[in-house]
């Protein structure tokens, strides 16, 4: 049998850029699953349809953080 190459899986850094306060509950509810707590704290997540959609819901409130190459 051939051997599976192995691949690292593939990760997005998500950064809280603004306050929760004052936003809807549904949407502070996604940004604790997503694990973060205040502006400016970043977390590591895999990239999966499931995270992407949160990130996606929440899009005004965090960034994406791009690796530098």
């Amino acid at each position: 049998m051939a051997k599976k190459k192995s691949e690292t899986p593939k990760t997005l850094k998500i950064r809280q850029v603004k306050s929760a306060i004052g936003t809807q509950r549904p949407h502070r509810e996604v940004l604790r699953s997503l694990g973060l707590r205040h502006p400016h704290h970043e977390v590591e997540r895999p990239d999966t349809p499931a995270v992407r959609g949160m990130v996606n819901k929440v899009a005004y409130m965090v960034e994406i953080v791009e690796e530098p190459s």
